[in-house]
């Protein structure tokens, strides 16, 4: 049986999405989620969603849109933590581009040991807990993520059973996507030499565009309501950046 969530629906502006979430303000907003060249720092795409839509939802498609309408051959990209799932990283393995994507902080429940501690061997497809016990394999659920088990016999004596696991029968569970390799994979990218170097650009580029936006064209509060004026709001605020953009360009090489 599903349960119904419950949203909530501001009745000035139905179009908006209430949002609460941790160190932001709560209230109805909307997400304006905006591309930009490392070059140039010229905007490239536009997308305004509810802010109740996850940042992850709409980017591959936005991403594909970019490449197929401009023939764009992109290479890498860098995005921050609220990408870091894993049908972006699969997506980015797929289409051949170097993804670096921020570390997503996870909050482990208090006073349990982290999933990190848990050390998974591919060549045997299992996990090993900090005591050296197997966790074997036992199926993949519906959203694709494999579930490792302990053996509670081996558990109930295990010294550190209370920080491993609260479950009555005394079994760890450990779970892991069928595509957690491309995301390990980002991680990796993150890490590298090359990987540093282009994060770093986020704040030139990307950063810098939302705090122009934000400053210098009043792109801090929507002028009117519903999604379709919003939208036509953040198109006219990237095209007077863009302009402005090409024209110190133009003067540059002049």
């Amino acid at each position: 049986m599903n349960e119904e969530k419950e949203v909530k629906v501001n009745t000035t502006d139905p179009d908006s999405g209430y949002m609460f979430r941790e160190g932001k303000p709560e209230g109805f907003f909307y997400l304006d989620y905006r591309t930009v060249d490392v070059k140039h720092n010229l905007i490239t795409d536009v997308f305004v969603t509810p802010d109740n839509v996850h940042d992850s939802v709409p980017y591959l498609s936005r991403l594909d849109r970019q490449r197929k309408r401009f023939g764009f051959e992109v290479e890498a990209v860098a995005l921050y933590s609220g990408y870091m799932t894993t049908p972006i990283c699969k997506g980015l393995e797929e289409r051949k581009i170097y993804g670096v994507i921020a570390h997503r902080r996870f909050h482990p429940t208090q006073g349990l040991l982290p999933k990190w501690k848990f050390t998974y061997e591919a060549e045997r497809n299992l996990y090993r807990c900090p005591q050296q016990q197997e966790l074997a394999y036992r199926t993949t659920d519906r959203n694709g993520y494999r579930h490792y088990a302990s053996d509670p016999k081996q558990c109930a004596h295990c010294p550190i059973l209370e920080k491993c696991t609260r479950s009555a029968n005394k079994r760890k569970i450990v779970t892991r996507h069928i595509w957690e390799d491309s995301k390990e994979q980002v991680r990796l990218n993150r890490l590298s030499k090359s990987g540093k170097r282009l994060y770093r650009k986020r704040k030139e580029t990307i950063e810098r565009s939302f705090a122009d936006a934000k400053q210098l064209h009043g792109f801090r509060y929507c002028r009117l309501q519903g999604l379709n004026n919003v939208m036509e709001q953040a198109l006219m605020t990237a095209a007077v950046q863009n302009m402005k953009k090409i024209a110190l360009h133009l003067e540059r090489r002049a």
